[in-house]
């Protein structure tokens, strides 16, 4: 099941073929999804879409958010790229492009409709899942989210462990871009992280 899935998703075309919006809002590449399933791993990373690193490399996390989240978790490169201990599964397989300010676009809105759920059956064996970003956060968390990534980030205790379902941990995306952030909520590295690590740990060991 899982091989099917895996070339159905390599094969897919939508977002070149039936973008929304016309062609004003058409992917500007050959699309080349990016995803990691697994039947072993317990942890799925969650993530928002490829960069364009990854789009040319068809490696996920293959840049320097990947080595900032690689720490969160403290996992060697070899660690996090085997499939028996993380499946990695963005919101958005293909690299959307970028805005008018040089900025990633989000996720093509066309791939979660069509995929996450497929997916997430897939792999029922997932204990836990690292929600990278509003958007992964939106659709995992569903109306239990809040308002705001850094409420939901803050309320990460509520969404582990309940009632036999994969435990959420919501994470603020590892981009250079959210250092500041990092900076200002310390909070997250002195009560977050080592819960995570401790859960990685257990999950993978």
């Amino acid at each position: 099941m899982i091989e099917a899935l895996r070339l159905s998703i390599a094969a897919c075309r939508i977002c070149r073929d039936a973008p929304f919006g016309g062609d004003a809002f058409r992917l500007p590449h050959e699309p080349r999804p990016v995803a990691v399933l697994s039947d072993q791993a317990r942890i799925l990373i969650a993530g928002q879409a490829p960069g364009l690193r990854v789009h040319e490399t068809g490696l996920p996390f293959n840049d320097a958010s990947g080595d900032r989240l690689r720490d969160w978790l403290q996992v060697s490169r070899e660690e996090f790229y085997d499939r028996d201990r993380f499946a990695i599964v963005p919101m958005g397989f293909c690299f959307p492009g970028y805005d008018a300010a040089g900025s990633d676009l989000p996720p093509r809105r066309e791939c979660a409709p069509q995929w996450r759920a497929a997916v997430m059956a897939a792999m029922p064996q997932i204990r836990l899942v690292l929600a990278v970003g509003q958007y992964a956060q939106a659709w995992h968390l569903g109306p239990l989210r809040e308002r705001s990534m850094t409420a939901t980030v803050l309320s990460w205790r509520r969404y582990l462990d309940g009632d036999g379902r994969p435990s959420i941990l919501p994470l603020p995306h590892p981009s250079w871009r959210n250092s500041g952030w990092l900076k200002r909520n310390a909070w997250f590295e002195e009560e977050l992280l080592p819960e995570l690590r401790k859960r990685v740990k257990t999950l993978t060991g």
